[in-house]
Formats: structure tokens, sequence, C-alpha cells
């Protein structure tokens, strides 16, 4: 579990919001496209990094798509910036989601990122199932998807070689440690964050975040980790 969690924001990292605040994690595309937004609540930091909570009801919506989260979740911001990890409260049956990133970082407080395709899943469904790909798959299993839209826009927005070979180094490196049940991706330290959420005196969400039309036309078929109309068995609220 984890154990040296701060009850203020990250000693290092000033501009951080004070615990207990409503914020909302703002996505884009490698283009500078309009992505998820994500409501949350700022939970404090560790060693790992710093920790956001989403509660039950509180809403994630990107062009053309929304929804409230039917779980309370949680998701860390790590110093690395090349992903976020999200962790589902059961009984969710997406357990873990790990958006494969870009520049996820810190700015004027609020945090914010580029979606990079790739996701590392856990899901824990009731019965064994069909994954995206048609791969059949049980309960508990760890695996990389979305390969295929990966593989479209790395060519489609030309992301650079080496920043490529560097996060499909860092998906599969996260699916490893996923896998072998690792700090902090164990459910003990998802556990210990859920806990501090449900603890947090009750905030107001935030405003609802509206988009121009013309980005409306849905055409992205990424969904975040909450997302209980995502394919298969189902699984911001992630960060993306």
């Amino acid at each position: 579990m984890t154990a040296d969690a701060d009850e203020q924001p990250h000693p290092h990292h000033p501009d951080r919001p004070a615990v207990g605040t409503a914020l909302q994690f703002r996505w884009r595309k490698w283009d500078g496209g309009a992505h998820w937004v994500n409501d949350e609540i700022y939970l404090g930091s560790d060693r790992w990094g710093d920790w956001l909570g989403q509660p039950a009801g509180w809403n994630n919506a990107r062009p053309g798509r929304e929804f409230a989260a039917e779980h309370d979740s949680v998701t860390l911001i790590p110093p690395s910036g090349d992903f976020a990890y999200t962790h589902n409260a059961a009984p969710h049956s997406t357990r873990v989601y790990i958006d494969i990133a870009w520049d996820v970082r810190w700015d004027a407080g609020l945090p914010t990122g580029i979606d990079m395709d790739l996701d590392v899943v856990r899901r824990e469904p009731a019965q064994p199932y069909l994954d995206r790909d048609g791969v059949l798959r049980s309960p508990g299993d760890v695996y990389i998807e979305d390969r295929d839209e990966w593989d479209e826009h790395r060519v489609a927005y030309h992301y650079p070689l080496d920043l490529v070979e560097r996060l499909e180094s860092v998906a599969v490196e996260l699916e490893g440690r996923v896998r072998a049940d690792l700090a902090p991706f164990d459910d003990a330290t998802a556990l210990h964050w859920l806990a501090r959420l449900a603890a947090l005196t009750p905030v107001a969400q935030p405003a609802r975040v509206t988009f121009p039309e013309h980005d409306a036309d849905d055409r992205d078929a990424d969904t975040t980790a909450a997302d209980p109309a995502r394919p298969g068995p189902a699984r911001p609220g992630s960060a993306a």
C-alpha cells in the first residue's frame, strides 16, 4: 500500500492545487485537436506522482460524446509524462486502463496531455470475452489494445520515429508491470487512493465543458477508461 502520500500538493511543485480541489484533465490529439476532458479531484501525491480521483456521476466529454462515470476511479500522473494510469473501482469490468501519452504535465495548475492511442488494460468481467481484435480473453487478462489505431495515426499524424519507438517500449514495459502486479499498478495502491477519494468532503463538479460544433464529428473511436459503451465487456473515468 502507498505509505508516503502527501496531504498537500507535491512539495517540489507548488503549482499543484490544494487537496480536494475540483479540476479538469484536458487531453488533446497530436495535431492539437480537442480530445477527452475528465472532471476530477486532486487527491495529492506520492513517490509515483500526482493522483486524481473521479467520483461516480462526474462527467467525461469529448467532441461528439459525453457520459457520466458509473464508478469511482483514481488516475496517476507520473513525472515521466508518457502515460496516465486509471484504476476503476469494483465492480467495473475494466479494472486497469493506462493511456499511453505524450507531454502529460501540469499547465497553470491543471493537468493536460496528448493521447497516443495505445492502451494497456486489465479487464475482469464475469465471463471470457472477445477483445477488440477478436482474441478470446479470460477475466484478468492484461494486454495492449488499439494497435490498429496506433498504426493508422502514426502515419496520418507523422509521429516522429524516435517517439514511436519510445512509446512502444513504454507500452510493453507497462504491460509487464501490470501483469506482475507491481506497484503502483497493484490493487493495494489503488485502494488506498480510492479510500482517500471517498473520505474527501464533497465538492462541486466543474462546469460542463462544451466544444465548437465543427469538432463534434466523432471521427475518433477512442474512449476513456470508465466508458460503459466501449465495445466488449465494458471499460477517464480515465484520463483519456
